[in-house]
């Protein structure tokens, strides 16, 4: 069966795939133009695509009779593929939950301590070559041991944050989720209004229409003057806008944020502002975990191929 591979993977999961496939494989690592998403559908039994490869419901519609029949999507969120329209067309779209949990979890709580601790201003005052030395009152920023900490969304990576905020720093923890979750953890599920309180509020819900700006400027000014927003889910899940606004008047303390609602695009408002940490996509970033991905989406296509169930359907 032919395979296409939207962009370089670790080498692992490519040689494993030419070893079952016949392998089409981009070297481009920016995501699929318009006529590469058409012809993905029509020219290939199987696609691995990244995140950024807009598979929307007009490309579908382009191609009504595809020769794909499997989008084995390199990471767990996909709300880059319009699911509804793939199902419609008769593909079906897999994920790769579980493998990025950890990693996830773990850039959650680098931005929470670069945030707090302002290490980014401090790095940036240091390479500028504009650091005199310590004083007492130098880039005071705020203790994260014993804070409140409020997670929104309490899925496989909202629990793992859960876990390390709660026993790695004597966190207070707070959750708030639509469907009725046991984190297995003191913790408290309470309403957004009262979650976004929190001295921590951490995003980390699915991307997708139904959560687009989940939090916007009502969501913001709930917040307290010292509180902090970090987001390491999907960038439109909060209006940038919006949080641009509470940054720049003061009304939070601070975000720290590895996806964006445009991105690659980063507003340049965005990027001055001292009292926010930005970080490029890093949440999977080891080669552990890329390479976990990568040999997980190659399960599902395997499974696809010989006439298993899906072991990751979305």
């Amino acid at each position: 069966m032919r395979l296409l591979i939207t962009r370089p993977l670790p080498d692992p999961v490519m040689q494993a795939a030419r070893a079952r496939f016949t392998v089409t494989a981009r070297n481009s690592t920016l995501p699929l133009a318009p006529d590469e998403l058409r012809a993905a559908l029509s020219d290939h039994d199987l696609v691995l695509p990244t995140l950024g490869d807009l598979f929307t419901a007009a490309v579908f519609a382009d191609v009504p009779a595809p020769r794909a029949r499997l989008l084995a999507n390199f990471g767990v969120g996909y709300n880059h593929i319009d699911v509804t329209a793939a199902r419609a067309a008769g593909i079906a779209v897999s994920n790769t939950p579980g493998a990025v949990t950890d990693a996830t979890a773990d850039i959650a709580l680098t931005l929470i301590l670069m945030t707090a601790r302002r290490a980014g201003e401090g790095e940036r005052l240091l390479r500028a070559g504009q650091w005199q030395g310590w004083h007492p009152t130098q880039l005071l920023g705020q203790h994260v041991t014993g804070k409140t900490v409020a997670i929104i969304g309490m899925g496989r990576i909202g629990q793992a944050i859960a876990r390390r905020c709660h026993y790695g720093f004597g966190m207070n923890v707070f959750y708030h989720t639509r469907s009725p979750r046991d984190p297995g953890l003191p913790a408290r599920a309470v309403p957004l209004a009262e979650a976004m309180k929190a001295d921590f509020v951490v995003l980390a819900v699915p991307g997708g229409a139904a959560n687009r700006h989940l939090i916007g400027a009502p969501e913001l000014a709930a917040m307290r003057p010292t509180g902090i927003l970090i987001n390491i889910a999907r960038g439109d899940i909060l209006d940038e806008t919006a949080l641009i606004a509470a940054l720049q008047s003061g009304r939070i303390a601070g975000a720290g944020l590895d996806v964006y609602e445009h991105e690659p695009h980063i507003p340049e408002t965005l990027r001055q502002l001292e009292n926010v940490t930005l970080l490029p996509h890093l949440g999977t970033a080891t080669a552990e975990v890329r390479t976990a991905m990568g040999l997980m989406a190659l399960d599902n296509l395997i499974a696809f191929a010989e006439g298993r169930p899906l072991p990751n359907p979305v």
